[in-house]
């Protein structure tokens, strides 16, 4: 998809520091974004910041985040604030995975994913809402994840998350309605991240396979466009669903997948 669309607005990403959420900043920051790339490695996130092409009219900061600490959420928006101005466009993708059997899943780790991956979203979404609402305006775009609509095995803490942001999408946009703020849920199937790439020899040893037959016999198989989608194509759809060419488009949850999952 080239959207080439312009958007003169702020836009603050979690988790922009890699991955979808690099991508998702590169393409708000090439449509005319004032961006903001927050995320937990403040290095990482300095750096992707860095990457980004100077612009005269353009400002990008980056800002350290954990979106499973309320009080460092709230500093993020304020940070954004302060430097770029109000939230146009939130984007809520920072998350991680973790690849094990119920029987073994550390209920720690399993607290943390909905802790960073919903309760975090929920916060950072309301941090911005009031003002969005008030100003007529603003975009909230949630990373789900095909994981958000069908189980997978290994992965309760990612799926219970993503199945429960897509519900937090919802009520924020029935919520919002008649405001014109919108909230959609992104749903990407397997992308070529560090986030696909590094789980692979858990679900090696999860499904008994060698590690190199992974990608082709637990990922691939089940596509049928047959491979993995990159970054770019999510970036790229962020950019429309922030446009006001899709102002009437709220409450979704739109599978970027490949045809991996078709409802």
């Amino acid at each position: 998809m080239q959207t080439n669309l312009k958007l003169d607005k702020v836009a603050l990403i979690t988790g922009g520091a890699s991955g979808i959420g690099l991508s998702i900043a590169e393409k708000m920051y090439a449509a005319g974004c004032q961006i903001a790339i927050a995320d937990i490695d403040e290095k990482k996130a300095r750096s992707a910041v860095d990457s980004m092409e100077a612009r005269d009219s353009q400002k990008k900061i980056a800002i350290q985040a954990d979106l499973s600490n309320f009080a460092s959420i709230r500093e993020m928006v304020a940070v954004c604030q302060k430097e770029l101005g109000a939230v146009d466009i939130l984007v809520n993708n920072a998350g991680f995975q973790h690849v094990s059997p119920i029987e073994t899943y550390d209920p720690a780790t399993f607290q943390k994913m909905i802790e960073v991956m919903l309760v975090g979203p929920f916060v950072a979404t309301q941090a911005v809402f009031a003002q969005m609402k008030q100003r007529g305006w603003g975009r909230i775009i949630n990373i789900s994840s095909i994981n958000g609509k069908i189980g997978a095995p290994f992965k309760a803490g990612y799926c219970s998350a993503k199945h429960g942001i897509i519900g937090l999408t919802r009520v924020t946009a029935m919520e919002a309605a008649d405001s014109g703020v919108t909230c959609n849920a992104i749903c990407p199937g397997y992308v070529d991240t560090p986030l696909v790439r590094n789980q692979l020899a858990d679900l090696a040893k999860s499904y008994q396979v060698p590690e190199e037959e992974v990608l082709e016999e637990v990922i691939l198989r089940n596509v049928p466009q047959h491979r993995l989608l990159e970054a770019g194509e999510i970036g790229e759809f962020a950019v429309f669903l922030a446009s006001d060419q899709a102002a009437a488009i709220t409450g979704q949850a739109i599978n970027i997948s490949g045809g991996y999952v078709m409802h």
